[in-house]
């Protein structure tokens, strides 16, 4: 029997962190023994400890806050491998707009064909256009690549991906409930549009000068975190601002990472490196909060039956909706692959997908499942891929290099 001072310990925030930080060590524990990425293993265990295992943690609002802190925090990291001309490629904005458009299609026409009605059957749609950047930035990362040309392509493509995919969701929302009209679209497009401008500009001439130049005042001698605090800060502001409009928090935190990683600071601590060790915690809950979200027991045969041919559906259109593009516009075969299937996870942004439609009467118990589901088996199976492909593949031409 639990006494009262046991419920306090055991709802607490410090007890709740501890905990999620040792399920997370598990993950890195359970990748070693499989071979695979940390964000596979950390997934898993968070399958088997929450509602779908043994039910010791749940999907509270404590965790969900504790991993939209991570996703914040992952793509605040991420983006100091970046330029900001990285993300004004044209390229790049060819490849996201396919990879929105040809998954919407290809979920729409399986959600109609299954017998689903018209606002499940865009919801459907809507869910399959998004592209989780934390996912496979997390994974290039982890693989050291994250310099690489195609890596540069898939974060790109990813970042114009997820801002398009959840003005799609507005519009998807507006339209199924009556309440669309063209100028609202519009004038939420361009309030989208004009913060990624200003914010990318602001923080990279403005702010990046000031820190710069605060760096040589004998303040910032004195006090070397206080840049760093100020830039963690500006992350978070960044990331609100965006929720503000109606993008992803994590859209204005990599625009953020993007703005300060010019910043070479000579007697402050480095903004990256600082970083670094608030992404190793975070993102570790991130991902093992994922694991928690989805709960097995609602899953039924017709239901898996159907989730397995939209995980193909997800899987194919995003190959043929960025893979193609890439490949018609100059990238080799494999990297268009690479790109390809790099733009499959769909993660924490299909299932905020399904969450709204849940709460909004629009999709039922059995959608929501099936999206919570494709979220989480695309994302483990792109650094499955990665790893027992790509990578042994790239493993394999460094052997032959070094034994020639």
């Amino acid at each position: 029997m639990i006494t009262g001072a046991e419920e306090v310990l055991l709802h607490s925030p410090a007890f709740q962190v501890s905990l999620l930080l040792a399920v997370a060590l598990g993950g890195y524990l359970l990748a070693s023994w499989i071979h695979q990425s940390a964000v596979v293993g950390a997934i898993l265990v968070g399958l088997l400890v929450g509602p779908s295992g043994l039910g010791l943690i749940m999907y509270t609002d404590f965790v969900g806050s504790m991993a939209e802190l991570g996703a914040i925090i992952i793509l605040f990291v991420i983006g100091f491998e970046f330029n900001i001309r990285d993300l004004t490629n044209i390229k790049y904005g060819i490849i996201a707009s396919c990879g929105v458009i040809v998954p919407w299609i290809g979920g729409y026409v399986l959600a109609i064909f299954s017998g689903y009605a018209f606002a499940s059957a865009v919801l459907i749609g809507t869910a399959l256009t998004a592209t989780s950047i934390a996912i496979t930035a997390n994974v290039l990362k982890e693989m050291d690549i994250l310099n690489s040309e195609v890596a540069k392509a898939i974060i790109g493509a990813a970042v114009i991906d997820d801002i398009l995919a959840l003005i799609v969701l507005s519009l998807s929302i507006e339209f199924v409930s009556g309440t669309f009209t063209l100028n609202s679209a519009t004038i939420r497009l361009l309030e989208q549009v004009t913060f990624l401008v200003i914010a990318g500009l602001i923080g990279h001439y403005v702010i990046s000068k000031w820190i710069r130049s605060f760096d040589e005042s004998d303040f910032a001698r004195n006090y070397p975190e206080f840049i760093f605090i100020f830039a963690v800060m500006m992350a978070f502001l960044y990331a609100s601002i965006a929720e503000y409009i109606g993008m992803s928090g994590i859209i204005g935190a990599f625009i953020a990472g993007v703005s300060f990683s010019q910043c070479s600071l000579k007697h402050s601590y480095s903004i990256e490196n600082g970083a670094e060790y608030l992404y190793i915690i975070f993102a570790s809950i991130f991902f093992v909060s994922l694991g928690i979200l989805v709960d097995l027991h609602y899953l039924t045969v017709e239901i898996a039956l159907f989730t397995l041919v939209l995980i193909i559906v997800a899987i194919l259109t995003k190959l043929i909706g960025c893979g193609l593009p890439a490949r018609l516009m100059g990238m080799n075969t494999r990297d268009s692959l690479i790109l390809g299937f790099g733009m499959a996870p769909r993660g924490e942004v299909a299932m905020i997908v399904g969450l709204i439609g849940l709460n909004m009467g629009l999709i039922e118990q059995d959608i929501y499942i099936s999206i919570l589901l494709l979220s989480l088996l695309t994302t483990i199976i792109t650094p499955i891929i990665y790893r027992s492909w790509f990578y042994k593949e790239r493993k394999k031409e460094i052997f032959v290099v070094t034994s020639q």
